[in-house]
């Protein structure tokens, strides 16, 4: 029965019965009184011993007799036909302001919310997003459409600042190589610097560095128009994550890091796009190579997700974690670990990057239909877990 009161039109239609109901009462209850008043006028009027016997006929229920008949046309100043007319515009003078109030009481408590919610649109459309429409003493249906309502118009504000802090943070991602290239290219034509090898490779490390970002910033706009396409095919990731630490060995290598590769599982087969998911490690390696070089370790374990199953529907899914031996992160750095141009205040923040690469590492895992979480690794470090389905023969 509550839940059925819930419902506007169940509210709504149960108003006006009463206000219909309380109408015809109020029209009924005031003919009534005048026709009383005007009768007690008419017995008023009457001479004694007439006013007896009409009485009396009254009481043996002979209202209608000739003899009571005669009384009331011999007696009666006035016509009945006029009376009762009368009567019923009086009732219909009392009434129909009660109508018309109860009328618009009704009407104002059903449309408040809509016109909270159409107030607080004009608003929006004029960019002010500071504005919530108020439900009043509403519940049910029209509640809850004025919370999604707001629930909306906060997403629009949290997109409103994302979009502007991303323009902020890609103008000052493109302002430093362009500044750098800008000044070290005019200093080498008015000859304060003298053209070499060295300085040549540090303008192709700042191109470089600018060509990543637009290639970051094309990744995520396509993901976020709904255009990425993903090549999907049969693959094995155990062979994916080996040849992909392979091609990074040299500069792991370089920096000093022991690597190594650890699987509970000889083939791992999943359908994805290998491109994209070597992509997926390679970032992941990357940002263990920029935030995590003091611990000079990193570890790539495949394994089968132990709370993986067939049940319900739920294909089993295949973990792959990566683990450094950095500094660590607070609770507060993951929670914002996949956001864009994120950059927490914590030792890992130091090394530098876009900011993009994290960000590009969820969508694309997202893209695949897994998941991703961060936690503490075995030496105090990151790790990295992505789950991702099995594929099933």
């Amino acid at each position: 029965m509550a839940r059925a009161l819930d419902r506007i039109w169940v509210r709504f239609g149960l108003w006006i019965a009463a206000t219909v109901m309380a109408t015809m009462g109020i029209l009924a209850g005031s003919v009534y009184l005048f026709a009383e008043t005007q009768y007690r006028s008419f017995e008023g009027s009457l001479p004694e011993a007439v006013r007896a016997e009409l009485r009396e006929l009254v009481n043996r229920d002979e209202e209608d007799s000739p003899r009571a008949l005669e009384i009331y046309g011999k007696y009666w100043k006035g016509d009945l036909l006029f009376g009762e007319k009368l009567s019923l515009l009086v009732g219909l003078a009392v009434c129909l302001p009660f109508g018309l109030i109860a009328g618009f009481w009704v009407s104002r408590t059903v449309t408040l919310p809509l016109g909270s919610m159409a107030t607080v649109a004009q608003r929006i459309a004029q960019g002010d997003l500071s504005v919530r429409a108020e439900p009043g003493s509403t519940r049910g249906e029209m509640a809850e459409m004025v919370r999604h309502f707001n629930d909306m118009t906060d997403a629009l504000e949290a997109f409103e600042r994302e979009r502007k802090a991303t323009a902020a943070a890609i103008s000052h991602e493109l302002r430093t190589p362009l500044t750098i290239l800008r000044a070290r290219l005019h200093a080498a034509v008015d000859g304060v610097i003298v053209p070499g090898e060295s300085e040549f490779r540090q303008l192709l490390d700042q191109a470089e560095h600018l060509g990543r970002l637009v290639d970051d910033l094309h990744t995520l706009s396509m993901a976020d128009a709904g255009r990425l396409s993903l090549h999907r095919q049969p693959m094995d990731l155990v062979a994916l994550v080996r040849a992909t630490l392979d091609r990074h060995a040299p500069r792991l290598s370089q920096a000093g890091f022991e690597a190594r590769v650890v699987t509970t599982l000889p083939v791992a087969m999943i359908e994805g796009d290998e491109d994209r998911l070597r992509q997926v490690i390679s970032n992941l390696i990357e940002n263990a190579l920029r935030h995590a070089p003091a611990g000079r370790w990193l570890e790539l374990g495949v394994s089968k997700d132990a709370d993986g199953s067939t049940e319900r529907g739920t294909p089993s899914m295949v973990l792959l974690t990566v683990s450094d031996a950095g500094p660590g992160l607070s609770q507060q750095a993951r929670q914002q670990m996949f956001q864009r141009f994120s950059r927490p205040d914590h030792p890992r923040a130091k090394g530098g990057g876009s900011g993009l690469g994290l960000s590009i590492v969820h969508m694309l895992v997202g893209q695949h239909g897994g998941r991703i979480g961060v936690d503490e690794s075995a030496r105090g470090g990151t790790r990295f877990t992505i789950g991702l389905p099995l594929l099933v023969a």
